[in-house]
């Protein structure tokens, strides 16, 4: 009996086998092929080049300044702090009032910085106190600038001072100097296309590559003099540079 059940157990695990290859066989056979391929090696990347020249131009205008910036100040040494500003205040109030009585109007007046501290020695001691007010005045009439620092020192009481020449509005100069950039730019171009043998196209892009600081001499002036200052304007330098990049026509 054992036997014939033994035979029978082997029987069906045998039918199940061969039902489960079956089964794996029919899957196999019906799963769809799928193919993986490499990219044709005719898609590729490319990047355009646009041929064209590229220069620079630069180009310098000199106008006469018509502003002075004049910078200003006064000091006052006390044996206390409180003593030097308020010595200080009366001097600083002087000079800002003969400002004033030159023609400076109050939007012309600024503070340029103001500073109260301790004199000390070299071995660390303190020897009193100063106190100093430095201001920033424009002064528009250049032509009349050597008096106008006369009266500042002699009657306005500064012990410091310089002044600097600049352009009240710049721009016109600026534009004036960037054409004529832009031009001598077009024309290195030209010369450059001329020389490579090919004719030169259209403006791509323009760049101002400028700074515009205005480069001006300052002149220092500390004391009253007894003689009248002279203090030459001259003209001022409007820098200009620019960069063009041109096409190329044929």
């Amino acid at each position: 009996m054992q036997s014939t059940l033994r035979t029978a157990v082997i029987s069906a695990a045998a039918a199940t086998l061969c039902a489960l290859t079956a089964t794996l066989g029919v899957l196999v056979v019906s799963r769809p092929t799928i193919l993986v391929t490499a990219p044709s090696a005719s898609v590729a990347t490319t990047s355009t080049f646009n041929p064209g020249v590229i220069t620079s131009g630069d180009a310098t205008v000199s106008k006469k300044p018509d502003l002075a910036i004049v910078y200003v100040g006064v000091e006052s040494k006390e044996n206390t702090a409180s003593a030097a500003q308020q010595d200080l205040a009366g001097k600083a109030s002087k000079l800002i009032a003969r400002a004033k009585a030159l023609g400076i109007p109050d939007k012309d007046i600024n503070t340029a910085g103001y500073f109260v501290g301790a004199n000390y020695l070299s071995d660390g001691n303190i020897a009193g106190y100063r106190a100093a007010e430095q201001l920033v005045l424009k002064w528009h009439n250049v032509a009349s600038i050597g008096k106008t620092l006369d009266a500042l020192v002699q009657e306005g009481g500064a012990t410091q001072m310089s002044v600097g020449f600049t352009l009240a509005d710049p721009k016109a100069a600026q534009a004036e100097a960037r054409t004529q950039a832009i031009a001598d730019a077009r024309s290195r171009a030209q010369a450059m296309a001329s020389a490579a043998g090919v004719k030169l196209g259209k403006v791509l892009r323009i760049s101002d590559l400028s700074s515009y600081g205005l480069r001006s001499p300052n002149y220092d002036v500390a004391g009253a003099a007894p003689a009248s200052t002279q203090v030459p304007v001259g003209q001022l330098d409007v820098q200009v540079s620019v960069e063009v990049d041109f096409a190329i026509d044929g």
